[in-house]
């Protein structure tokens, strides 16, 4: 029989500690999968006329001299950039937004639509990815939950945290081959996506940072988990051979 007289409050700390990063991560994961700022910039778009009494510098100004129309001659002063301005957008793996010019809110339009053909299946296998990075998260941390919560035995509690410590791992693994394939398709897409969508100007947003959080809290928590397993492991090797070595030395010198 193995010796089950390991700290309990030790063992329940540690396992705290790994449900806690992995609660994080699964947190951050959802966010991120379900916002549109992994990628954000600029893009540079020809200004429109100005319409009835519109002012400003968002659209282009022209003059026409009073007398008929037919003779009427427009004139257009602006040149080079002046005839272009600027517009923030920003894009997730759903979809892409950005702001209207002089108008209010955003033009949105799906992200899958905008990606070349021949990497939309990447990009659906990137989805897929990110769906079973959160599920098998959500896995881990109920089994975590179950190993803190409920008051098993420690052979029942390394049974338990084995099992999480491999599908925390595989949702690490998951999430990292996720967000690089993710990457991979946007940069196509900016290369050989539409005219009208292609960026000026970009770089990743807070999404895909958080993203990678979640990736590194995933690891922490599998690398947490691993631990106590292996020091629980080893804790139960060295309390058996004390035992044993015991047994020998009672067995050894008998008490007449």
């Amino acid at each position: 029989r193995m010796p089950t007289s390991i700290p309990e409050a030790d063992r329940r700390h540690r396992a705290s500690a790994a449900f806690s990063l992995s609660f994080l991560s699964l947190v951050f994961s959802i966010t991120a999968f379900s916002s549109s700022h992994w990628c954000e910039g600029t893009r540079k778009v020809a200004k429109p006329f100005c319409k009835g009494d519109t002012k400003g510098d968002l659209c282009i100004r022209f003059n026409s001299p009073d007398g008929n129309g037919s003779q009427a001659v427009q004139y257009i002063w602006e040149t080079g950039d002046d005839k272009f301005v600027e517009k923030n957008f920003h894009a997730g793996i759903w979809y892409s937004c950005e702001e209207m010019i002089n108008e209010d809110g955003e033009r949105c339009r799906s992200f899958i639509s905008l990606t070349p053909s021949s990497d939309r299946g990447v990009l659906w296998l990137s989805i897929v990815a990110e769906l079973l990075y959160i599920v098998l998260l959500l896995i881990g941390n109920i089994l975590m939950s179950v190993e803190i919560f409920y008051y098993s035995s420690v052979i029942d509690g390394l049974k338990i945290n084995a099992f999480s410590a491999v599908v925390t791992v595989l949702a690490g693994l998951l999430g990292m081959v996720a967000h690089m394939m993710y990457t991979t398709v946007f940069q196509m897409t900016v290369n050989l996506g539409p005219e009208d969508w292609r960026p000026h100007t970009w770089d990743y947003g807070w999404s895909y940072g958080l993203a990678w959080t979640s990736f590194a809290c995933c690891m922490a928590a599998a690398v947490t988990t691993i631990n106590k397993y292996t020091k629980t492991i080893l804790e139960f090797k060295h309390r058996r051979k004390k035992l044993e070595r015991s047994f020998k030395i009672q067995y050894s010198f008998p008490d007449h």
